[in-house]
């Protein structure tokens, strides 16, 4: 799996750091979040999807593998 953030839609609201802390960080100077690696374990994914249907914003998006997952290749929620 692959997650990013969208930086013009983020606005600092935290809720994906602390869903998960170790995919996200928050960026030192506007507060915004920013994948720690763009590339997500597997034991991560969940903690991701959850993330992404927090995100006020939804300014998460992220792509699944597909030979790890062939039915979906990108979602947004």
């Amino acid at each position: 799996m692959k997650v990013r953030v969208e930086s013009a839609r983020c606005q600092g609201h935290t809720l994906c750091a602390m869903i998960a802390p170790r995919v996200f960080e928050l960026d030192d100077i506007d507060g915004h979040a920013q994948p720690i690696n763009e590339r997500v374990p597997g034991e991560l994914r969940q903690q991701v999807r959850d993330a992404a249907r927090s995100c006020p914003e939804q300014a998460i998006t992220f792509e699944v593998d597909r030979t790890a997952a062939p039915a979906s290749n990108a979602a947004r929620l």
